[in-house]
């Protein structure tokens, strides 16, 4: 892509500096942030890596697969919850693991770096537990446009219309979340 900006330090979802950094410096963050982006905001969705680390103290993909599932669901549950769904998103989260230590070595970043190609990108994202054509979409934008990251083809599987893959200030977030809210009501709308 011409012009392409230096790959970003921090992702500008939560308004806290520290969880918006951790999205980029460890790639299994921003993956979960993703798993938990549904039904909550998404300065909250974004701010559960940040807050699972300070509860577990890592956010390793094979410890947190291995962990006792009534136990993950209690530090999920643990006040403020991590969700509004808490138990449901533990398990999400958890299946999530368990597919980055088997399938990836333990290594979320392995899913780009190792991809062939846009398509083969995709395709590995889309097989994520959890992870459908919506959420793959703005990962790949993110991916390209906030990251940096080049493969062959990428460009051809950006989505045409807008993604958090475009939020690049607190300001584009504000836009973005307005947009996304319009588009909603005028659906609702159209069905009557």
């Amino acid at each position: 892509m011409a012009g392409m900006t230096t790959p970003t330090d921090r992702l500008p979802f939560t308004g806290d500096d520290d969880a918006d950094r951790l999205l980029v410096a460890e790639p299994l963050a921003m993956l979960i942030g993703f798993a938990l982006d549904q039904q909550v905001t998404v300065q909250k969705a974004f701010s559960g890596p940040a807050e699972l680390q300070r509860r577990l103290g890592h956010l390793d993909a094979a410890r947190i697969a291995a962990l006792d599932p009534t136990e993950l669901d209690a530090v999920f549950r643990r006040v403020p919850a991590l969700h509004r769904f808490p138990g449901s998103m533990a398990g999400k989260v958890q299946a999530l693991a368990g597919a980055i230590a088997t399938d990836y070595g333990n290594q979320a970043e392995r899913i780009w770096t190792e991809a062939a190609d846009g398509a083969d990108l995709r395709r590995r994202l889309l097989a994520l537990p959890g992870f459908g054509e919506m959420k793959v979409a703005a990962i790949l934008a993110i991916l390209r446009k906030q990251l940096g990251i080049d493969l062959p083809g990428l460009d051809d599987q950006l989505p045409m219309h807008p993604t958090l893959g475009d939020v690049d200030s607190p300001e584009a977030l504000a836009t973005y979340q307005a947009g996304k809210r319009a588009r909603k009501a005028e659906l609702r709308a159209a069905r009557g």
